[in-house]
């Protein structure tokens, strides 16, 4: 979960200006989280306060409460369209395939201790809105990714499961991605373009870092794909205290409250 934060803040400042280079500050006073740590941070504080109960009927429902009461105390933060009328108006799915379910699933990973797990958790908080088959996948692949890297797979063993959602990963090269990523026609909001995208940002990296600023660099939507990205590469890689301690301090009290928490109901991650 820290990953998607820090790829969230870090990724905040480039936002739809189409960065394409990795040599960039990190960190600077024009960096905020946004709706991807918010959501991150509502379906942990969900997981965190029903403990022992996350297959009790009432638990989806339960993870729409504090996505809702997450989104209204925050409304002036840069939220899509439909997803803010979601939250505000009525939370229900609108079949949506947009890249919001991969950016907030992270904590699934954390939390789950099977396969199986990661599937039916992953479904369970994603449906509650982006219901389409594609936002389904996306976010199951990212949550399987993290799990996977989480109890100690390798890089190879990760990208052999990443094709089984994405076959397309095979052929692509960050290089290549940012060719043609862009946000012109909303195409690379979905998942079905910015997951595998944000996957291989993950395996073509080589340290926690060096994997946000793949992502980062794409340009476009640098903000989720940084939070995609950073969320797998803390699994397998962990997280330089250094970068830790700096991204918290950009968050409130209460988020930084509710990511602290969470630690209590986490699983491990292996060493290695």
């Amino acid at each position: 979960m820290l990953g998607a934060i820090i790829g969230d803040i870090v990724g905040s400042r480039h936002e739809f200006k189409n960065n394409k280079s990795k040599d960039f500050t990190l960190f600077t006073g024009a960096c905020h989280y946004t709706d991807d740590s918010l959501m991150t941070l509502a379906i942990a504080e969900a997981f965190m306060l029903r403990r022992g109960r996350w297959r009790e009927a009432g638990f989806q429902r339960f993870v729409i409460e504090k996505m809702v009461e997450m989104g209204r105390a925050h409304q002036a933060n840069s939220w899509g369209e439909r997803f803010y009328d979601w939250f505000m108006k009525r939370p229900v799915p609108y079949n949506s395939y947009g890249n919001g379910s991969a950016m907030r699933v992270s904590p699934v990973g954390w939390i789950s201790e099977t396969e199986a797990d990661v599937k039916y958790f992953s479904r369970l908080v994603t449906e509650v809105s982006h219901n389409h088959p594609e936002g389904i996948k996306g976010a199951e692949a990212v949550a399987m990714a993290i799990y996977l890297a989480r109890v100690g797979a390798s890089m190879k063993e990760i990208r052999d499961r990443m094709i089984e959602y994405y076959p397309e990963i095979e052929h692509l090269k960050v290089d290549r991605i940012r060719e043609y990523c862009n946000v012109d026609d909303g195409t690379f909001i979905t998942c079905q373009r910015s997951v595998p995208e944000a996957i291989v940002c993950f395996l073509e990296s080589t340290s926690f870092e060096d994997a946000v600023r793949n992502a980062v660099s794409l340009g476009g939507d640098a903000d989720t794909q940084g939070a995609i990205t950073g969320s797998i590469a803390e699994a397998y890689y962990g997280v330089p205290i250094e970068l830790e301690d700096k991204a918290l301090t950009y968050l409130t009290p209460k988020l930084e409250s509710i990511y602290y928490a969470f630690d209590t109901v986490k699983g491990k991650r292996a060493k290695r």
